[in-house]
């Protein structure tokens, strides 16, 4: 197993990084052993990562990471970097690499307080490893501030610095940031290797493993998620009686209702097995007494602490509801496939019934509005609006038609 297993379809962009990490590592063992280094490499300092949701953005920019870090012995008898055993790949793929910062949106944006610090360290040597690795995950999210501090970090990095951001489209990054970039494109991976990684990795049953990715249509993370969570699968097929409900106002009503719950318990779910453990051990670092009694001055270290937790939950409720825009889509989507006899095959075969019931009940016209509704609440959901609103908006609109 090595460090490109994870990357779903991406033989392409694998191939290209796993070279890129070739002459990187050529790179430090030139300046290690002090001869000149390459002439050609197809290293650089800077990469851009772009793809539709699910298509394994952040996991090829973190495996990239892990085979900078690597510090396999093979590697000096021709082996290539990226073993996935070593320490430096190890500690690099979960996240406790001492010179691999993450940073992630926790609310709406990346504000420039959070990037500082890791600008800061940006323009140091590494501490342990290789190279000093800046992962971004939601370059999309930066805000002018913060774009103009990663793009002068990036205008002169230091010498063994790597930045890697991750955006959904080119367009998401500021022009400025992305002309410094090497640009790799990951695509939406197949139904057929999304199904086939659940049953290799995850050892889910075949049949299983094929409806989730049809499902999610090639979304990595939300089919392992399917498959793994009973929660979510409940939530799924809630989400896919939901077209059946909204007949009158009082269900359209009741139904936004009800979807907005399940997204802020999702996220209550998700911020209790995070938030605690994170406040314990932030206390532990501080130095806590027994009983959770602080040093002096720290509490306020606690209390950043709370804010980001609480700007997190707000982020992840907003993501739940993402998703059930996705399936809303999805099956109003089937609902047009059948409507026009199209041969494609149907994402959500566990709800024909009612798919087919709508079909018959419906027009072509009336289910495209219905699916520019989604996206209109979507989009108001993007300008802070609030959930329930936003939702009760659409849910009303899938009413009417």
């Amino acid at each position: 197993m090595t460090v490109w297993d994870d990357l779903v379809g991406q033989e392409r962009v694998s191939e290209q990084l796993a070279a890129a990490a070739r002459d990187a590592d050529a790179f430090v063992t030139a300046a290690a052993s002090d001869v000149p280094p390459p002439e050609a490499s197809r290293m650089t300092h800077a990469w851009l990562f772009t793809g539709p949701p699910g298509a394994g953005r952040n996991q090829a920019a973190r495996a990239f990471a892990a085979a900078l870090q690597c510090v396999s012995p093979d590697r000096a008898l021709g082996g290539a970097p990226g073993c996935g055993f070593c320490d430096g790949c190890h500690t690099a793929l979960v996240g406790t690499h001492a010179d691999v910062s993450t940073v992630a949106a926790v609310g709406s944006q990346i504000l420039v307080e959070a990037m500082r610090d890791t600008v800061r360290k940006s323009f140091t040597a590494p501490a342990n490893g290789r190279w000093q690795v800046i992962l971004v995950e939601d370059a999309e999210r930066l805000n002018e501030k913060s774009a103009n501090a990663v793009l002068k970090a990036v205008e002169e990095p230091a010498p063994r610095t790597v930045w890697l951001l991750c955006a959904p489209s080119v367009e998401d990054v500021l022009p400025t940031i992305r002309s410094r970039c090497r640009h790799l494109v990951l695509s939406t991976p197949s139904v057929e290797a999304v199904a086939d990684m659940l049953v290799r990795r995850e050892g889910i049953e075949p049949d299983v493993a094929a409806a989730v990715a049809r499902a999610t249509q090639g979304h990595v993370d939300r089919a392992r998620r399917l498959a793994t969570d009973p929660a979510a699968r409940a939530r799924r097929a809630a989400v896919l009686k939901l077209p059946l409900r909204v007949e009158d106002v009082g269900g359209a009503l009741r139904a936004a209702q009800e979807l907005v719950d399940a997204a802020a318990e999702d996220a209550k779910q998700l911020a209790e097995e995070r938030d605690g453990k994170e406040t314990e051990d932030l206390k532990a670092a501080l130095g806590a007494a027994q009983g959770g009694r602080l040093p002096r001055g720290t509490a306020g270290a606690v209390k950043d602490l709370e804010e980001m937790q609480k700007r997190r939950r707000t982020r992840t409720q907003r993501d739940s509801l993402d998703v059930a825009l996705a399936d809303l889509t999805s099956f109003y989507r089937d609902v047009l496939a059948l409507q026009l006899g199209s041969r494609i095959a149907l994402a959500n075969t566990d709800a024909e019934d009612a798919l087919e019931r709508l079909a018959r009940s419906s027009t072509p016209e009336s289910t495209l509005r219905r699916i520019e509704a989604i996206a209109a609440c979507g989009e108001a959901l993007d300008r802070n609006v609030a959930p329930l609103l936003a939702v009760e908006a659409m849910t009303m609109a899938l009413r009417a038609g």
